[in-house]
């Protein structure tokens, strides 16, 4: 029996997605709701699509996918990291070109912390010589 059912989890900066990918007709399920609905901006939309449209695998499976943490924009891009190792799972021969691209390495950016004494992580507050 072939397991077609394929697990990847993607970060970035506080986002956290899982994502399940399986053969179907390409339906998006985002926290139980279509990916129109989740993420109305287009750009997203292009951003979680891009591992398929590389691969040629559009539209070729259904995906299930759970996100949490951050914002909207770190969601998507923490889903593309999550489609990126699922689709490696599924087949590994993607993965130099998924890697080329520079989908497989989850962006290490993050926030940077507040220091103490200071207005932000590099704003200072402003010096009075008197």
């Amino acid at each position: 029996m072939e397991i077609n059912k394929y697990y990847g989890t993607g970060k970035r900066k506080n986002a956290i997605a899982r994502v399940w990918i399986k053969s179907g007709k390409g339906d998006f399920t985002v926290n139980k709701r279509t990916l129109n609905d989740y993420f109305p901006r287009e750009t997203l939309k292009m951003v979680i699509k891009q591992p398929f449209e590389l691969t040629g695998t559009l539209g070729r499976f259904d995906i299930y996918a759970t996100v949490k943490g951050g914002g909207i924009s770190g969601q998507a891009s923490a889903l593309k990291h999550g489609i990126t190792k699922a689709l490696i799972q599924y087949n590994k021969e993607l993965r130099p070109q998924l890697k080329k691209a520079g989908f497989v390495r989850r962006d290490p950016r993050v926030k940077e912390r507040k220091k103490y004494g200071q207005r932000g992580a590099r704003a200072r507050y402003q010096f009075s010589k008197r």
